[in-house]
């Protein structure tokens, strides 16, 4: 099973170098055969366009099946809850100043204006 999985693997991996590779095997059978420019001698092509053509069609191969779908795919959903928002109403709100506190109240505020700074005491045992 693991000699499997890796052979199917090492393909899958091999597969964008495998026309490289009939290229290299075959050169001259390519190079004499199947050459589209073997006229012309002048290029230099030696079988390279066919190289090109057989990449072109491996490049083909790996593209996704269609970009087509993405825009015509259509997205569904089903609404479980639905509940209708109410409208936020900003109101502001007005302070009286004009309540009656009494002087009592007001008497027993008491701030002390300090420089120090508390330290807690020290233990000594």
């Amino acid at each position: 099973m693991k000699k499997m999985l890796f052979i199917v693997s090492l393909v899958m991996l091999l597969k964008p170098v495998l026309p490289f590779l009939d290229y290299m095997v075959n050169y001259e059978y390519i190079s004499k055969e199947l050459c589209i420019n073997k006229e012309k001698p002048e290029l230099k092509c030696n079988g390279k366009c066919h190289l090109m053509k057989e990449l072109a069609k491996a490049s083909e191969d790996e593209k996704p099946i269609s970009s087509d779908k993405k825009d015509n795919s259509k997205h569904e959903s089903e609404v479980l809850f639905y509940q209708e928002l109410q409208p936020v109403i900003v109101s502001q709100i007005y302070f009286h100043t004009n309540s009656l506190v009494g002087n009592n109240y007001s008497n027993h505020y008491f701030h002390l204006n300090s420089c120090s700074v508390f330290h807690p005491p020290t233990f000594i045992s």
